[in-house]
């Protein structure tokens, strides 16, 4: 006997596992089936038809035939969707009642939760070199008129970087403003040199200092990425913060334009004497 699926879609619908659905369909097309036949023509494995079976009966779906051999029998199907029908309205009901005492509990929490402000919520730690160079990227690709940097190595970029050659070009093409300060030890490194003049032919303005006391990013006085070096000499760790405070950028701002003037351009720097 093949089994209509639809039929069994729909009886699974109702509560019915899909053994359950395929046993039920196939005790309405006999008078009574014993456990191995209806496992046979439900396609239901032999060591499974007993426990579907039980819970048939419990559902008050089947009846057990009494003999030599057990067999089964279906109730009508029009009493069978009944009872599935009513088991569905008692689960509904029970879960309405959970869920609005569920409701009723948790939305006091829910509007206390709503005056509570994490005083660091504008403050990101990222530990991870990967995570350092995607949030740079992400900063790069956000700054709408201006992006400020102190540069120094390591670099968390990728040597080419691409993407920050196409934010410079965009930025001059709006009107705005991209640089850059080195340290000196750039002067000595032809791939640094090389990249600050593809940047330069980009847009950025670049100038040079001995020292610089991080590495920072600012991009339209708002969104800021700094690295804190670890104290601790030689170990090469740091820690970056991402931070998005106008504020604290503003004034970091003031920072870089303080130090920037301070600075010298590679033509300054390396026209003898």
């Amino acid at each position: 006997m093949e089994l209509d699926d639809g039929a069994v879609n729909d009886l699974v619908s109702l509560g019915l596992s899909g053994y359950e659905a395929r046993v039920y369909l196939a005790l309405v097309t006999r008078e009574s089936y014993t456990a191995a036949q209806v496992a046979r023509a439900a396609h239901v494995p032999r060591q499974r038809v007993y426990d579907v079976l039980d819970a048939l009966v419990r559902r008050r779906l089947a009846v057990p035939r009494p003999g030599r051999v057990a067999a089964f029998s279906a109730v009508s199907p029009e009493l069978a969707v009944s009872r599935l029908m009513a088991l569905q309205r008692e689960s509904l009901k029970r879960l309405d009642q959970a869920s609005t005492a569920l409701a009723a509990a948790l939305t006091p929490l829910w509007s206390a939760g709503q005056t509570h402000t994490d005083p660091l919520d504008y403050i990101e730690v990222l530990r991870d070199p990967k995570a350092i160079a995607e949030r740079f990227a992400s900063i790069q690709a956000q700054a709408a008129h201006e992006l400020l940097s102190f540069c120094k190595p390591p670099f968390v970029a990728p040597a080419a970087n691409t993407e920050g050659i196409r934010t410079v070009r965009r930025l001059r093409r709006a009107g705005g403003t991209a640089r850059a300060v080195y340290t000196h030890d750039a002067l000595g490194d032809a791939d640094v040199l090389e990249n600050v003049r593809r940047f330069g032919e980009a847009g950025e303005e670049s100038r040079f200092l001995p020292e610089l006391p991080l590495k920072l990013v600012v991009a339209d006085a708002s969104l800021v990425l700094c690295d804190m070096p670890d104290p601790m000499a030689g170990t090469g760790a740091t820690t970056a913060l991402f931070i998005e405070h106008p504020a604290l950028a503003a004034c970091l701002r003031m920072s870089f334009l303080a130090v920037w003037d301070q600075a010298g351009t590679v033509a300054e720097l390396t026209e003898p004497d």
